[in-house]
């Protein structure tokens, strides 16, 4: 199983906003496969359970990340917010004072 890197940044982003929705034992295998760039096997050893359940899990996670996503849509409309920011930024007419705050929102 291998995910290119565009698959990867979104569950990322996708894990960042659905990870409470995890169990605890889901969130260790994304982190260890995702964040920490470990193996089916070494996860398998970690977990003390075989590749194929890793293999599994790890499926079955990131189909939940995405079935969260499609039903409450947090990952499109905070992308969508930023391309609004960003275009209000680029905008000559728009006073100093506003950018200043609109930079502030961004780092929220």
């Amino acid at each position: 199983m291998s995910y290119n890197i565009e698959d990867t940044v979104r569950l990322n982003n996708l894990y960042d906003l659905y990870q409470s929705l995890l169990t605890e034992k889901q969130r260790q295998y994304f982190m260890y496969y995702f964040r920490e760039d470990y193996s089916l096997s070494e996860i398998a050893d970690i977990m003390e359970v075989s590749r194929n359940a890793v293999h599994l899990q790890t499926k079955k996670i990131t189909a939940y990340l995405e079935s969260y996503e499609k039903k409450l849509e947090l990952f499109k409309k905070q992308v969508k917010r930023q391309d609004l920011l960003d275009d209000l930024l680029k905008d000559q007419d728009i006073p100093k004072n506003i950018k200043e705050k609109i930079n502030k929102i961004e780092k929220v």
